[in-house]
């Protein structure tokens, strides 16, 4: 498919781009195949460019008048002119929360262009997104893709090849489409039994570890729910799957991310929970997290609640606490402190699920592991961490995010969870402000970046729809890119102090706030933290210099 066939205007004049912290400005507007470029020539020689990723729309607004009026502040010497003739104004409310309006004259004109971005940024093929295109000069796709690997992380941690395996019992994506090929079991598990177990949890995610505790030798692990149904069925390979992660042991907790009465259900439509009499070494754990619509309604009226322009602090904060967001916030770090009190404090093995163990098993085990492992906490580690928690573990990254907080299409799969990761590990870092090794600028970039992107990282589903689509062999890598010079000494925290300590958050409604870096990011006041955050990063570069002098 040409993307010239849904180009009907592909540049007009005389544009006015209306935009958040800057100044009206005329100029010219392009659209392509994957870009809305304006140019602003404000003098001879220069001009001032911006560039809109048309899959950054969320959602775009159009209304078309006819003119008979004096012209505003862009006529010839201030002088007031009058005009007739027809107009038309387009809002665009993008994905990273941007709302940008477009005044283009000639109703025609405006109607082209606003239909051309409906379509454009709607596009379904994977291998028609821009990250399939995007060719910088100074990489090339020859470039290792990813930071590690299933097999390479194994191969790391000597501490395991006692007790646990790899498996590539998945090596074809046939037994669990959703994992890697390659996953860390228990040695004294075959992988016949693994493929048993696989047919007894929801879309074929049995137990496998992701986290090993080098202090005291317990493991987390992650998986999806069993399917018990209303018969109650067992599945003694699944069984004695996860009595092997607790050998040697008194007992281990199971951490289910839904109420006690949501798992009961849950058999209803075939699903369930671990029976006691059938995981005797298990104690079950339930904390409720909300997840698909309900999350995703959360941020939307957060996302309402900060456009709100009334300046009435009451109806403010009565919107901020009807969102529900900073309860979720507070629900995942609460979740996140009980796993990493189980492993780090009492000693157990913990097995982590809710549903389809794809969205708030990750997202606890990601901040259970920030808390405990300082290696997690540096600029790399952090990357390496989210790489495999969340890209290799197969979080549907292209379901979840395919749409942010101002689309009017209706809910299918999306839900905000990886930002609620974003913002929970934004709790962690304002907390403790010298123990991650990485900046709140890596936190927004992340939070950009999973819904519209120059790279292919988080194009996805799943490793399986990866490889199908040839994601590693013609599109970049994300973690590679933040980590090269120039973009580290952007990324990095420059008042990190490593400590081999936990890191407990407080989860005190009055210790959590508003990410008012991400949610207010187009507002004056959080370019004023930016500047004050460069500020300081430039003051501490100067101390280090002048310290080595």
């Amino acid at each position: 498919m040409e993307f010239s066939e849904h180009i009907k205007t592909a540049n007009v004049e005389n544009v006015v781009l209306r935009q958040p912290l800057h100044p009206p400005s005329r100029g010219t507007l392009c659209i392509t195949g994957h870009h809305l470029l304006f140019s602003d020539r404000e003098e001879e020689g220069s001009a001032r460019q911006v560039l809109l990723l048309l899959r950054n729309v969320d959602a775009i607004e159009k209304s078309v008048e006819n003119l008979l009026a004096h012209s505003g502040p862009f006529c010839n010497e201030g002088r007031s002119q009058r005009i007739s003739g027809s107009s038309g104004t387009i809002t665009i409310k993008c994905k990273d929360l941007r709302v940008l309006q477009l005044d283009i004259p000639g109703m025609e004109q405006c109607l082209n262009i606003a239909r051309s971005i409906e379509t454009l940024s709607c596009l379904d093929g994977v291998s028609e997104m821009y990250p399939f295109f995007y060719r910088p000069s100074d990489v090339s796709l020859q470039d290792q893709w990813g930071l590690s690997s299933p097999e390479n992380h194994y191969s790391q941690m000597k501490e395991l090849h006692d007790r646990w395996r790899l498996s590539t019992v998945n090596r074809d994506s046939l037994v669990c489409p959703s994992y890697p090929p390659a996953v860390i079991v228990p040695k004294n598990t075959d992988d016949d039994m693994l493929e048993k177990a696989a047919k007894f949890r929801q879309g074929g995610r049995f137990p496998v570890l992701c986290y090993y505790h080098r202090k005291n030798g317990m493991v987390i692990m992650r998986s999806s729910q069993p399917l018990t149904g209303a018969n109650r069925k067992r599945c003694k390979d699944d069984e004695s799957l996860l009595q092997a992660v607790i050998d040697g042991s008194d007992k281990g907790f199971i951490i289910d991310t839904r109420s006690s009465q949501q798992a009961l259900q849950a058999r209803v439509t075939g699903g369930g929970c671990e029976s006691k009499s059938c995981y005797s070494g298990w104690t079950r754990l339930h904390r409720q997290m909300e997840r698909g619509k309900a999350l995703q309604e959360s941020l939307m009226k957060l996302v309402e609640a900060c456009g709100d322009e009334s300046h009435n602090m009451d109806r403010w904060l009565s919107k901020l606490d009807n969102s529900k967001w900073l309860s979720h916030v507070q629900t995942a770090l609460s979740t996140a402190g009980l796993l990493a009190e189980c492993v780090e404090r009492d000693g157990h093995s913990v097995l982590v699920h809710g549903s389809e163990g794809t969205d708030s098993t990750l997202l606890i085990s990601t901040l259970a592991q920030l808390i405990m492992d300082p290696c997690c906490r540096t600029l790399e580690g952090f990357l390496a961490l989210l790489e495999r928690e969340w890209v290799q573990a197969g979080h549907p990254f292209r379901q979840r995010c395919a749409h942010s907080a101002f689309s009017h299409a209706r809910l299918q799969q999306e839900s905000p969870v990886f930002l609620l990761l974003l913002d929970c590990v934004w709790q962690l870092w304002r907390q403790f402000p010298l123990a991650l090794g990485f900046s709140e600028a890596l936190l927004l970039r992340l939070a950009t970046e999973a819904y519209v992107s120059n790279y292919g990282t988080f194009l996805c589903n799943s490793h399986q729809e990866r490889c199908a689509l040839g994601v590693k062999e013609n599109t970049h890598c994300l973690f590679r890119a933040l980590l090269r010079a120039r973009e580290r000494d952007c990324y990095s925290n420059p008042l990190y102090e490593p400590i081999e300590l936990a890191i407990w958050p407080s989860v005190h409604p009055q210790s959590l706030q508003l990410w008012r870096g991400f949610f207010l990011r187009w507002t004056p006041q959080a370019r004023h933290l930016e500047e004050a955050q460069e500020e300081i990063r430039n003051m501490v570069t100067e101390w280090g210099k002048l310290a080595l002098s």
